[in-house]
């Protein structure tokens, strides 16, 4: 394989009604296939539409009535979705743990088979706001992802996790090739740069995908920032939707990624983690002491 083509389903869904966001969901992934895509990325948690008790009307009872575990009705209809359109699906949603009283904000990645290969929760949930009502991931896991075109090496991120840069690093030193990265907020200047900072520092694909109600831009960075004919002027962005509904497909040029790794100077090349322990300090100074944080 030298491409992957992904498609980046930039959709809105219909509140937290599962079962239109469903339909809206396959509908997309149809629209993905047709446009060749061998991988589709839905935004944020789309079974609810990114919703939490006070948003239409939806109480917490109502909200946590909507979550599924990993293995039920949402992830084996997209599952059996993308067997029948021989494409892989990440397919995000508020998932049910059982033993766990708190739903989290998941991504089951799907092969082109059906089968679910990972199933990552946001480790980086925003305890500030709304998301306090969710339980956070335990880790961060690198998968083969066996797609149409071929094997590649997947992990995922979700929407605030891509602000620390600890969760790209550690995905690169996981062997990720390409960073699924589900979003529900504004891309603007400084969050479209820090997604080139990813990309570019752990030589790592980037595939985003948003909600057109956040203000779209969902987008596919290569992680290629040099070439011998472009030099230091090369973008890496492969594709930026725009701001409305959009189905943005794009290839991913793994051969061109994998002979960049080989001899870049980035990622893990010449890291000294031995000096690193105060990045793994589990204690917090003024001034970003936060009494709502956990660790």
């Amino acid at each position: 394989m030298t491409t992957l083509r992904i498609a980046l389903l930039q959709i809105d869904a219909v509140g937290a009604d599962v079962e239109a966001n469903t339909a809206i969901a396959e509908a997309a992934c149809r629209e993905a296939k047709a446009l060749g895509a061998d991988l589709a990325v839905m935004p944020e948690i789309f079974s609810v539409g990114y919703r939490f008790p006070g948003d239409d009307d939806l109480d917490e009872d109502g909200w946590r009535a909507r979550a599924e575990p990993a293995d039920g009705p949402w992830v084996t209809w997209f599952g059996r979705l993308a067997a029948e359109l021989d494409m892989a699906i990440a397919a995000t949603y508020l998932e049910a743990v059982p033993g766990v009283a708190r739903p989290r904000n998941t991504v089951t990645l799907l092969n082109h088979r059906g089968d679910a290969v990972l199933t990552y929760a946001k480790v980086h949930t925003c305890e500030f706001d709304v998301e306090r009502l969710l339980e956070p991931g335990d880790g961060f896991r690198v998968v083969t992802l066996d797609t149409a075109a071929g094997p590649v090496e997947v992990g995922a991120m979700i929407c605030y996790d891509r602000e620390f840069p600890e969760a790209a690093r550690a995905l690169m030193l996981g062997g990720a090739e390409l960073i699924v990265t589900p979003n529900a907020c504004e891309i603007e200047l400084n969050r479209w740069t820090q997604l080139r900072s990813r990309a570019f520092e752990n030589m790592t694909a980037i595939a985003v995908a948003n909600y057109p109600n956040h203000g779209g831009r969902s987008a596919l960075m290569d992680g290629v920032a040099f070439t011998e004919e472009d030099g230091p002027t090369r973008d890496m962005c492969v594709v930026e939707a725009g701001a409305g509904r959009e189905i943005a497909a794009a290839d991913l040029d793994l051969g061109l990624l994998r002979e960049y790794r080989a001899h870049e100077t980035l990622a893990n090349a010449y890291r000294r983690p031995r000096l690193y322990g105060a990045m793994i300090d589990e204690v917090v100074q003024a001034p970003f002491v936060r009494d709502d944080a956990t660790r």
